[in-house]
């Protein structure tokens, strides 16, 4: 006897201008293969904007929407795909319609940098969240009070966060899981030839030991203890006495493996963190030069200007003229 249909879950899209087509497509997917291989409707998918018009993707693409967010009732859940220039897109009608369904109790998600918008609208306070990497430092200094992590994917109560790329998909393979069991998930990956489903647990960035091409346990410790300590440097003694190796045997393996000093990583790493948050935020530059550990705005500006070819203060006004255009 064939199975008992089982009840469809209903998953809105919300898609937000220059959302990551990606992660959009990532999380759709294996929706999609989940009602193939069952032959039941265990999934729908309606795709929403805010006026039920088209918005484009960050590839110039437009996806057709099934209607207006505020035309449609009977989700479970509804997630917020976003992507670049993701401060742009937030408006007080966006954050009007996401308290709305969280007061109707719906379950609230975000694509890519849609977690960015949830935490503007004060829906991730206590809650563990993720957001892609690169804009991890901006999150961490606009909301201070969402537990923010570095991995793939966070399921925190009513709440489901993912990276951009191709975490979605993991993250759907995880729902299908908890709904309608392991095997499915497991031939939907079978069908996508993903040779594994990766868990929440697995961290957004290849680990250092790939990028190394082999194991340096010393290395990679002294490099993590220089990403927890952005806003105040330690000295390189000190990250050689922590990691238990004397200072001539680090500088040798970062000479060896990373081709360069430790001082010059280490500036590099706060560098490139001043370098997201002029982008990602309104935070003047002194705000910026103490986020990042440097003594002075003028010390800031000129190792800046060394390292990326433009002051900060021409850096973000380049970036306001640009979105202007």
């Amino acid at each position: 006897m064939p199975s008992e249909p089982k009840s469809t879950l209903r998953f809105g899209f919300l898609l937000v201008p220059q959302y990551s087509m990606i992660a959009f497509s990532s999380a759709i997917e294996p929706l999609r293969m989940a009602n193939r291989l069952s032959k039941q409707t265990l999934y729908q998918w309606p795709v929403l904007t805010l006026d039920g018009n088209p918005v484009p993707a960050s590839n110039g693409l437009m996806v057709a929407p099934d209607c207006s967010i505020d035309a449609i009732d009977d989700l479970d859940i509804v997630f917020v795909c976003s992507g670049v220039d993701v401060s742009q897109t937030y408006t007080k009608q966006l954050q009007s319609l996401l308290c709305k369904m969280q007061r109707q109790k719906i379950k609230l998600g975000g694509l890519c940098t849609g977690s960015y918008l949830l935490a503007r609208a004060g829906l991730l306070e206590g809650y563990h969240c993720t957001i892609h990497w690169e804009n991890m430092a901006s999150m961490r200094e606009d909301f201070p009070s969402v537990l923010l992590s570095d991995e793939l994917y966070e399921i925190d109560r009513d709440r489901f966060t993912c990276a951009g790329g191709s975490a979605p998909l993991d993250m759907m393979l995880t729902l299908i899981t908890d709904t309608n069991g392991g095997k499915l998930s497991a031939n939907i990956s079978e069908q996508f030839i993903c040779d594994r489903i990766r868990g929440r647990h697995d961290r957004q960035r290849t680990p250092l030991q790939q990028h190394l091409g082999s194991s340096q346990p010393k290395l990679i410790e002294a490099i993590t203890l220089m990403e927890a300590n952005i806003e105040e440097p330690m000295s390189i003694d000190e990250l050689a006495k922590l990691v238990g190796v004397s200072r001539r045997q680090l500088e040798r393996l970062f000479q060896k493996y990373l081709s360069c000093v430790p001082t010059r990583y280490y500036m590099d790493l706060r560098l490139n963190c001043a370098r997201r948050l002029l982008l990602q935020t309104a935070k003047s530059v002194i705000d910026v030069s103490l986020a990042c550990g440097f003594v002075s705005p003028p010390h800031f500006s000129k190792c800046y200007r060394d390292y990326y070819g433009i002051p900060p203060r021409n850096e973000r006004q380049r970036r306001l003229e640009n979105t202007r255009d």
